[in-house]
């Protein structure tokens, strides 16, 4: 039995939290993106995200929507548990979870690639020119974590190649997500700021893996009608 799409009002409800949820936290990104509302609204975007996908999907999910709610689960872990731990420590296990969640990403995405830009070479050059920029900007500070940040930054930039494969709104928020994490590194290792920029990497990182599950969404609502037509 194929994933269909749920149309109760509990779905419109979890996303207006999740909306809410979003608002309250980049309010506080610009207005204290050090202070307590900041953190704590962090770590509920994930789980309020994850909550929208599962109320409007049924059982039994599909592999792509029970991979995507995997990397929602990496994600939120790399949101949360590095506030218990401090310096290298912190910013690894940050990488770590989201090296998860982009590896749950690939996995969802795979069966995809050969709709991606993978297959038009021209396509792929603006994202592998990104992520070289990005590590020539930030291998002379990073140290002795080049390897872990180059080894992220490939599962991530895989990511952001194969989300095209879903169509054009998961490929956009792919390449957001890809910019989110961009500006995370160019802070922690080439100095380098934009005014608000915790305001900048906290919508483009919600934007970009809401635009993700819009497109796991309307996918799961065409494949549930051409199985309808199917059976007709």
């Amino acid at each position: 039995m194929k994933t269909t799409l749920a149309g109760e009002p509990r779905v419109v409800y979890s996303a207006l939290v999740l909306c809410a949820v979003s608002i309250i936290h980049l309010t506080a990104q610009l207005i204290a993106p050090e202070g307590a509302l900041a953190n704590l609204t962090q770590i509920f975007l994930m789980p309020a995200l994850a909550v929208v996908l599962l109320l409007a999907t049924h059982r039994p999910r599909s592999k792509l929507v029970r991979w995507v709610l995997l990397a929602l689960g990496c994600s939120w872990l790399g949101d949360m548990l590095p506030r218990f731990m401090t310096g290298d420590q912190a910013f690894l296990t940050m990488v770590g979870g989201f090296l998860l969640a982009q590896l749950c990403y690939l996995q969802a995405l795979r069966p995809f690639w050969r709709r991606s830009v993978l297959g038009r070479p021209w396509w792929i050059f603006p994202y592998a020119l990104g992520f070289g920029w990005l590590v020539v900007a930030c291998a002379p500070h990073a140290g002795s974590l080049l390897i872990p940040v180059i080894i992220y930054g490939l599962a991530l930039t895989l990511m952001a190649l194969l989300s095209t494969g879903l169509g054009a709104l998961a490929g956009t928020g792919g390449a957001i997500f890809f910019i989110s994490d961009a500006l995370i590194a160019l802070r922690s290792f080439a100095g380098f700021e934009v005014p608000a920029h915790s305001f900048w990497i906290m919508l483009s990182y919600v934007v970009g893996q809401s635009m993700i599950v819009a497109a796991v969404l309307g996918h799961v609502r065409s494949t549930a009608q051409e199985t309808n037509k199917g059976r007709v």
